[in-house]
């Protein structure tokens, strides 16, 4: 059970990641995408929308998405419970008042949003778009990481 508390190494980790694109994709028929499950609940919520990209989305038809979703929150959950969560927060102090709940909150869904406008979130483009040579999810991954060199680079003069 130790090596469940270590980190995994990339040689491990990462085709394990890797393998489970094509794995659902050929056992299943279905492409992974965590965040649609967004676009998902918001046409559950506001089934009789004006905009047509919630009222017309087939939501039931990709229940088993949200269905993933519910098990991965429930996993974090009770791998806390069962193998103890680690000492220390993960956040500023700041962060545990309400004050700043509401601001993770505000931006958990300016998040969502800006994935579903992007048509997936950063590693759904990286991983799944691009198992799937999609050309969107190339130019969104070189857009990601052409932006985050940018930042970093600005950042790092400011700093």
């Amino acid at each position: 059970m130790e090596w469940l508390f270590q980190p995994w190494p990339w040689y491990v980790s990462g085709p394990l990641l890797g393998l489970s694109v094509p794995a659902l994709l050929l056992l299943s028929g279905k492409t992974l995408g965590i965040s649609s499950s967004f676009r998902h609940l918001c046409s559950i919520t506001a089934p009789n929308s004006t905009l047509a990209y919630l009222r017309e989305n087939p939501w039931r038809k990709e229940l088993w998405n949200l269905v993933f979703v519910v098990g991965i929150l429930l996993g974090g959950v009770v791998a806390t419970k069962v193998f103890g969560a680690p000492s220390g927060g993960y956040l500023p102090d700041h962060y545990y008042t309400w004050g700043g709940a509401l601001l993770l909150l505000g931006g958990g869904i300016l998040v969502g949003f800006g994935a579903r406008y992007a048509d997936g979130c950063t590693s759904g483009h990286a991983i799944m778009g691009l198992a799937n040579l999609r050309w969107p999810s190339l130019v969104a991954t070189v857009s990601f990481f052409a932006g985050g060199l940018l930042m970093t680079a600005l950042i790092n003069l400011i700093a």
